[in-house]
């Protein structure tokens, strides 16, 4: 029977535009039971096309087109000895600088079928061995009549394809956009060899016979050799990494050697509880063979003091015990079962988050250890999303580049093509300004866009280990970083049953490194940073009740920080002061999730103090600790298992098909079962239905336990700092570019914790910000466009040679061009040293020092012999101002509003700070814009959420459907708002409900 043997999907670059599972669908339509995938030089859709194929009753065959240097070639596996084979080649042909295709092929040729119609790789194959495997490969409107006389030349099968690209006719102008995109072309540029034939499509057998009159047993070779390709791939068999070459027995008595080791260094003694869990954990690990992974992932995570091992492996009291997490999975009644139950059958991986920038050198370490033949990182496909696709179609098809910035400018880079269209039409940014005909196309056209692949990243954090070669079970790219990277992202390496290992950079263990270092530095205290217990100290306790977490890990976003208040009240509500501080933070940081908007409010008032129950007896155990309201993830197995009899595996699998969204049917059937068992333990339908909402509400986003618990620490330890030593911390936030805001937001908090804002200062500046006391220091990282050789250059001369006396002793000793010396005075780095009034004479001074150098600037001389300059006229105040923005960015020497004093006298906005004194009331308050996050209604339409400051305090703001059409095209970063609305309050905290926006500098 005749099957497909080259096709392509929307995972051949810049060629296909059709899913795998679009292919299959038209395949078992067109009768076929046999179908290979194809794509250009890669593999990257193999383990979703094996699995998709399955389920459609179609038997798998895995290829690829190799095309290189003017050759190509359709390779299928016959074997596992010919998928590695073909792993290898192409490979090789992404890495090797030498790489000819048809000696490759002639290397790997083992256990692969060859089908091309390019003599420079048949010939030379035939002549060095046996013609069995190779086929020349006849396609309608591809020189059918010279394969064939090549086929006949060479005495090889020919072989009918169709290239198969393309499932509609209409479909040939997606296909020329994307080869259009993919070569920096305008579609009226390509020629039709450029890009696929209207012929290159999904053919039925019969339609594809009528091409080979001549030729009939082209159909049936192509029959004979799909039924020499396996079909019955097994990627299921877990591929552990090795570890220093210890046998699996070996490796389980070593982690159980150290497990108990650790185990009594956390907890002092091992107690019958301690003893039972570490029991428990390491059956399942032996049994499963993950005791290599664990091993290999505690040597990794010893590459840094501050680590935050995190996600479900945290609920693991033997990860605990190694010391890849760090919080209590016994104390903290963390789910092991999530990470790891009898009947998991994919592999489950580590999460470690090192410092951002130590992350490399620990993966430098990693490939240094295991080498690039063993260990590669996993890969993020990219595709086409949001505006970008709008861009990149706009740009083919000649729209000038001033509209299509016009447009796309104003849309949220989370709509998609769809979504984007249906704003312009009605969204309130658009109105009045209907987009030319020409966008309408545009809009079709990216739509159709999503799921094709463009190019390979890196993941943010995978990294693979096998314990031989990485290259016979995935092909291998190189990263623009120059990091080894499989083809796969992270569903289908795990698909494949290759294990992962996250090595992630986070940004506050820095800011927590670098602050700490800083207090220690200053004569603060050393802190142990394994023993660290910041909960002990009272204010940081008081701080976090208070909802004061700006720049506090992954708790100082506008909605947790209202959390926060709400959960304690502002001021705390005594009766709120008994719940452990933890594990309620742990609650927070879980529920802010958009699905679970429903159900905060009523978990705050349960927290509050109302009256409540759970929905059944049988979830007392299950939903107590979060208040009768299912918050983590694990939570869905935990129901399902109390509720309705599920196995630990089957309330996983649950947990994975809402998260990951992979719904319909499954979902469906799911659903059933769960409504099934429940009633059979006399659950009242009713009761089913509202328990399974709060299950749905997990779908998408959303955390376990372990991984909430990890990061709560992490919280934590940034609320001590910057509860007690708030100068040193918030320079670091600043300096780690980590934060949720933006610089000058940090400021702002950093004058209402009463610190002074320094300038930037040629003696006083190190590169990054600097924090003691009471003041805060600005870097000199702040000067926007200042070169980084020239800032080593002068931290570098200072540091040798000392302070620098005047601005000519700098100018001679540091050689920088003149443009860096002169964004240096427009600073304000030589103010303390030569005055504000002298700017304008050293800016003349940095001119007549650079043209008097020897080569017209090229040396640094100094002519003690130079007349001198004349001393022009001082800046006005407004002109420093401006300069001070075009260097930093922003105004660093004072809030932005200080400089509205008149208008502020005029309109009498009522303080920010004191709004708790107007609830229920409509006032006018001032405000600089902070941050922002648009949203839709149930309806919806759109509408936002703003946080702004004045003077004296951050506040935030809604703005519902009706003032947000009309103010939302005022809305921006560059000037002061005067803001009207009603003050509303919640739990003890605050919100403007706005209703008139206006500008308080007109």
């Amino acid at each position: 029977m005749f099957a497909h043997l080259h096709v392509h999907s929307a995972s051949s670059p810049a060629w296909g535009i059709h899913s795998p599972q679009e292919l299959i669908a038209s395949a078992a339509a067109l009768g076929m039971t046999r179908l290979a995938l194809t794509d250009r030089n890669g593999l990257y859709a193999i383990p979703h096309f094996i699995a998709m194929a399955r389920e459609a009753g179609i038997a798998p065959i895995i290829g690829a087109e190799a095309v290189h240097g003017g050759r190509r070639a359709v390779l299928l596996a016959q074997n596992d000895d010919g998928y590695a084979n073909l792993c290898r080649l192409l490979s090789a042909l992404h890495t090797e600088p030498g790489f000819a295709l048809p000696a490759a092929i002639a290397r790997w040729r083992s256990g692969l079928l060859v089908i091309s119609d390019d003599p420079e790789i048949l010939t030379p194959l035939c002549r060095d061995g046996s013609a069995a495997g190779l086929y020349v490969e006849l396609s309608p409107g591809h020189g059918m009549e010279k394969a064939l006389a090549l086929a006949r030349r060479l005495g090889l099968p020919p072989l009918a394809t169709s290239r198969a690209v393309l499932l509609a006719p209409e479909d040939l102008e997606l296909q020329r956009v994307l080869v259009a995109i993919a070569s920096g072309s305008k579609l009226s540029r390509l020629s039709p060899a450029d890009t696929a034939n209207a012929g290159d499509r999904l053919l039925s057998a019969s339609e594809l016979s009528a091409a080979f009159p001549h030729c009939p047993e082209a159909l049936s070779n192509a029959g004979e050799a799909a039924a020499l390709c396996k079909t019955d791939w097994d990627f299921s068999a877990t591929i552990f990494p090795a570890y220093r070459g210890l046998d699996a027995g070996e490796a389980f008595a070593e982690l159980e050697r150290r497990a108990r080791a650790g185990c009594l260094w956390r907890y002092g003694a091992i107690d019958p509880v301690v003893e039972e869990r570490l029991h428990k954990e390491l059956s399942i690990i032996g049994a499963k063979g993950f005791a290599h992974y664990f091993l290999v992932v505690e040597e990794l995570a010893k590459r840094s003091v501050r680590t935050c091992g995190r996600g479900s492996a945290a609920a693991s009291l033997v990860a605990y015990a190694l010391g890849i997490t760090h919080v209590d999975p016994i104390r903290h009644n963390l789910f092991f079962e999530r990470f790891l139950n009898e009947g998991r059958l994919d592999p489950p991986d580590i999460d470690i988050d090192f410092p951002w920038d130590e992350r490399d050198a620990v993966l430098d370490y990693a490939f240094a250890r295991y080498g690039d033949g063993r260990a590669a990182m996993v890969a993020n496909q990219v595709g086409f999303k949001g505006r970008a696709a709008l861009r990149e179609v706009a740009k083919v098809y000649g729209l000038p580049a001033t509209e299509i910035s016009t447009l796309t400018e104003r849309l949220s880079s989370y709509w998609d093509a769809c979504n984007a269209a249906r704003a312009v039409d009605s969204h309130p940014l658009f109105a009045g300004e209907p987009p030319c005909p020409e966008w309408q196309k545009i809009f079709a056209v990216a739509s159709r866009l999503r799921g094709q692949l463009r190019h390979l990243a890196l993941h943010c954090g995978g990294l693979v280990i096998v314990p031989d070669e990485i290259r016979r079970y995935v092909p291998v790219q190189i990263s623009a970083k120059g990091r080894p990277v499989i083809q796969w992202e992270k569903d289908q390496a795990e698909a494949a049953g290759l294990v992962k290992i996250d090595i992630l950079g986070n940004r506050s263990l820095a800011v927590i490194r670098d602050a700490l270092a800083a207090v220690a530095e200053n004569g603060g205290p050393k802190i142990d940073y394994a023993t660290w217990q910041p909960l002990d100290d009272p204010a940081t306790c008081t701080l976090l009740r208070a909802g004061e977490t700006m720049g506090c890990f992954y708790i100082e976003s506008p909605a947790t920080r209202q959390l926060l208040k709400k959960m304690w009240g502002d001021p705390p509500d005594p009766a709120t002061l008994h719940c452990d501080l933890f594990e309620h933070l742990v609650m927070a940081s879980s529920i802010i999730r958009p699905a679970a908007n429903t159900f905060i409010r009523e978990f705050v008032a349960r927290m509050r103090g109302k009256p409540w129950q759970t929905l059944h007896p049988l979830l007392e155990n299950v939903l107590n600790e979060t208040y009768g309201t299912a918050i983590y993830q694990e939570q869905i197995t935990q129901i399902t298992m109390a509720l309705a009899s599920f196995s630990p595996f089957e309330g996983d699998q649950l947990r994975k098909i809402i998260s990951k969204k992979h719904k319909g049917k499954k979902l469906d059937d799911f659903r059933q079962r769960f409504a099934a068992g429940a009633a059979a333990q006399g659950v009242e339908e009713k009761t089913v239905a509202e328990i399974w909402m709060q299950i749905l509400s997990f779908a998408g986003y959303s955390f376990c336990k372990p991984h909430s618990a990890s990061y709560a620490l992490v919280s934590c330890k940034c609320a001590w700092l910057k509860a007690n030593y708030p100068a040193e911390f918030l320079a670091a936030v600043i300096s780690n570019q980590g934060g949720f805001y933006a610089p000058l937001a940090y400021l702002s908090e950093a004058r209402r914790h009463g610190l002074e804002i320094l300038p930037p200062e040629i003696n006083e500046s190190a590169i990054p910000y600097r924090g003691r006391g009471q003041a805060l220091r600005v870097g000199l990282m702040q000067i926007a466009g200042l070169s980084a050789s020239g800032l080593k250059a002068l931290i570098a001369e200072r540091e040798q040679n000392g302070a620098y006396h005047t601005f000519s002793d700098f100018l001679r000793r540091v050689p920088l061009p003149a443009g860096d010396v002169r964004l240096l005075v427009k600073a304000g780095c030589f103010d303390l040293l030569e005055g504000v009034e002298k700017r304008p004479a050293l800016l003349w001074e940095v001119l007549s020092f650079h043209s008097r150098a020897p080569g017209g600037g090229s040396g640094f001389l100094f002519e003690e012999s130079a007349p001198p300059l004349p001393a022009p006229a001082p800046y006005d105040p407004e002109l420093v101002l401006r300069q001070e923005v075009e260097t930093l960015g922003l105004l660093a020497s004072r809030h932005p509003l200080t400089l509205h004093r008149r208008a502020l006298a005029r309109h009498r906005p009522v303080p920010a700070a004191e709004l708790g004194r107007w609830i229920g009331r409509s006032v006018t308050v001032a405000g600089w814009w902070v941050t922002g996050k648009t949203v839709q209604t149930r309806k919806g339409e759109p509408m936002e959420f703003i946080s702004f400051e004045d003077t004296t305090a951050i506040f935030d703001t809604t703005f519902f459907p009706r003032p947000y059409a009309r103010f939302c095209r005022l809305l921006s970063r560059a000037r002061p708002y005067l803001l009207k609305g009603k003050v509303e309050e919640e739990f003890g905290a605050l919100t403007l409900t706005v209703e008139w926006v206006g500008f308080l500098d007109d």
